[in-house]
């Protein structure tokens, strides 16, 4: 079983979390009663619906996060899973994805963001530091 299943599978069983079809209509989602919030798009690539507000407050740390890549303008951050650190790191930005969509939600009238992968923009990592 890949990391990307394993890690859908534990995060299907949180109760905030309902496996729902993307909205970008590649691979498969979980949402919330009013987000998606992550999208599984390949065995290795998760785009993950942070929040803009949550990107600029942890930037620096997503920046020196080599799984992370971001995209300017995108409150969607890419995560690729090659270790098993890389998906410890993506639950723990599942739940602060979670508590980011609690704590400033999203009005209903406002359109639903495009994930990273619809927007072909992410970064590569080597370049992810500004540099």
């Amino acid at each position: 079983m890949t990391m990307a299943l394993r890690a859908m599978a534990q995060l299907a069983s949180w109760p905030d979390l309902t496996e729902t079809p993307p909205s970008c209509g590649t691979g498969r989602a979980l949402s919330t009663v009013q987000n998606e919030i992550v999208h599984f798009h390949t065995d290795q690539d998760v785009d993950l619906h942070l929040t803009a507000r949550a990107i600029r407050r942890f930037e620096d740390h997503l920046r020196g996060a080599t799984a992370v890549r971001l995209v300017p303008g995108s409150p969607w951050v890419t995560i690729r899973l090659e270790v098993e650190t890389d998906m410890d790191l993506l639950l723990t930005l599942v739940s602060l994805a979670l508590q980011a969509h609690q704590a400033w939600p999203v009005s209903r009238d406002t359109p639903s963001a495009k994930c990273n992968d619809q927007q072909d923009m992410a970064l590569p990592r080597n370049n992810s530091s500004g540099s």
